[in-house]
């Protein structure tokens, strides 16, 4: 599916059975009207917030993947809730009561899928929003490489990760405290692209404080 970022004006995919997880790579096929996912392995219904982005989607056919759920009317008003202007939906045509129900019942996605473990389909961020709840940062993060991540910082004009950042560590430890470090960094990096000069300002200026903090200890610790 990655051969998709190098496909932004392909209109029709067909992608069923395929073992597919990630919907990413989709996310710049701005002309894309019509996508079948049939019987894959799209874990989260957390992926449709890689879909949200583009306008002129119109039939989409998700069923039978594991982010359906036990609960057919809670995902189809989730997908309904999040993917407005769709005109069918797995192979059922979309109805205006349907969608003014999908803003009741729904489940508003408002962040990338944290790639973290999901049971019966739902995922922790999904399942906690529906409740009324706020997730906590960590499950709000993007799993990645160290290349993903490097790739991130490129884009924006940034140092590499260095790859002996975690040397000092056992192999479970720097796996674990790499994977988790590279989580957080790139879920903001993400972020930052969405920032105006106001915003990047704020955060200059609190990086900047953070800096000062964590220099003044490590002084303090010598």
């Amino acid at each position: 599916i990655s051969i998709c970022r190098d496909l932004p004006n392909i209109e029709v995919i067909t992608f069923s059975v395929n073992g597919i997880s990630d919907l990413e790579p989709l996310h710049q096929c701005q002309n894309l009207s019509e996508l079948y996912l049939r019987k894959n392995n799209i874990r989260s219904l957390d992926e449709l917030f890689y879909l949200k982005a583009l306008p002129r989607l119109r039939v989409l056919w998700l069923a039978e993947n594991p982010c359906c759920g036990p609960d057919p009317h809670r995902y189809r008003m989730t997908v309904l809730r999040n993917l407005p202007s769709l005109q069918k939906l797995d192979n059922q045509a979309v109805t205006e009561e349907e969608l003014s129900q999908a803003l009741v019942d729904g489940v508003e996605i408002t962040a990338p899928p944290s790639r973290s473990s999901v049971e019966n389909g739902w995922s922790q961020s999904t399942t906690s929003s529906a409740a009324g709840s706020t997730t906590g940062p960590e499950s709000q993060l993007l799993s990645c490489s160290l290349e993903e991540t490097d790739k991130t910082q490129e884009e924006l004009d940034m140092k590499p990760v260095p790859r002996d950042k975690y040397s000092s560590f056992s192999p479970q430890e720097a796996d674990c405290s790499c994977k988790k470090r590279n989580n957080v960094l790139n879920a903001i990096l993400l972020l930052m692209k969405e920032l105006d000069a106001e915003g990047l300002e704020i955060i200059q200026q609190t990086v900047a404080r953070r800096l000062q903090a964590l220099q003044k200890k490590e002084l303090q610790e010598e």
